[in-house]
C-alpha cells in the first residue's frame, strides 16, 4: 500500500466542481420496482453484505473499502472550511483516482441522472465530452486542457458508486482499465439509516491515517 499524503481542496482540484453530485430532498424509496435501472455487478463492485474476503488489500474508509495497487499512494483531501475529510484519492502512474459512494433509490437510475448533469457541466466549462457504454452502464470521457478524465458509475439498491480518474492524455487508454479495476474491487458499506438521495456516504479514516494527518497538521 502506498504512503499517505494530505492536500487542501482548491478550485483547481482533480475534477474541480465536477467532484460530487449535490444532495436533494428526496428520501430513498423503500419499495422495489420491476422497472429498475441497476448495474450488473456479478464481477464487482460488491455490497459488504454480499462480499466474501478475497485477500485483496484495501483501505477501509468506512462507507467504501478501496483497493490500493502496488506502487500507488493514498492522498487525503481536507475541507478547509470544516477541517474534515472531503475525499480520499488513490494516485497511480496513470492518474489520480477517486471513488465515492452516495445514497440512491432502490431501483437505481441515479447515475443516469448524475452523468447527464455532469456532462452538461463539463461542456459548459469548455471540455470535450464523449459518452459511451461501459462495463456497468454509461461512461463519460472528457478532455480539459491537458488532462484526460474518465467517469464511471454503478447503480445498486440504495447506493451509487462513482469513480473518476484524472491524468495525462498519454495515459488515457491505460487509465480506463486501472479505474475499472479499482471500482470493480471496491466494497460498499451503505448502512441501514435512511437518508436523502445523493447524500455522500460518510468517509472515515483508519486510525493510522488519521494519526498521520494529525501529525502533519501539528507540524
Amino acid at each position: 500500500m502506498g504512503i499517505f499524503g494530505r492536500k487542501r481542496r482548491t478550485e483547481g482540484g482533480s475534477a474541480g466542481r465536477h467532484a460530487a453530485p449535490d444532495a436533494d430532498d428526496t428520501i430513498e424509496d423503500e419499495s422495489f420496482s420491476e422497472d429498475s435501472e441497476l448495474s450488473d455487478v456479478s464481477d464487482g463492485p460488491f455490497d459488504v453484505a454480499d462480499f466474501d474476503d478475497d485477500g485483496v488489500p484495501r483501505i477501509d474508509l468506512g462507507s467504501v473499502k478501496v483497493p490500493v495497487p502496488d506502487g500507488s499512494q493514498v492522498q487525503v483531501e481536507m475541507d478547509p472550511e470544516t477541517s474534515g475529510v472531503r475525499a480520499v484519492h488513490v494516485v497511480t502512474e496513470q492518474g489520480q483516482i477517486t471513488v465515492s459512494a452516495y445514497a440512491a433509490p432502490r431501483t437505481g437510475g441515479l447515475w443516469r441522472e448524475v452523468s447527464s448533469e455532469l456532462a452538461d457541466q463539463l461542456r459548459a466549462d469548455g471540455a470535450k465530452v464523449n459518452i459511451g457504454r461501459g462495463v456497468w452502464g454509461l461512461e463519460i470521457s472528457a478532455i480539459v486542457g491537458d488532462v484526460s478524465l474518465r467517469f464511471v458509475g454503478v447503480d445498486r439498491p440504495r447506493w451509487m458508486l462513482r469513480g473518476v480518474i484524472a491524468g495525462p492524455q498519454s495515459e488515457g487508454a491505460a487509465a480506463v482499465e486501472v479505474l475499472r479495476e479499482i471500482v470493480r474491487r471496491t466494497i460498499v458499506d451503505r448502512g441501514d439509516a435512511p437518508m436523502p438521495v445523493r447524500t455522500p456516504l460518510t468517509i472515515t479514516l483508519p486510525d493510522a491515517v488519521a494519526e498521520h494527518i494529525a501529525a502533519q497538521q501539528q507540524g
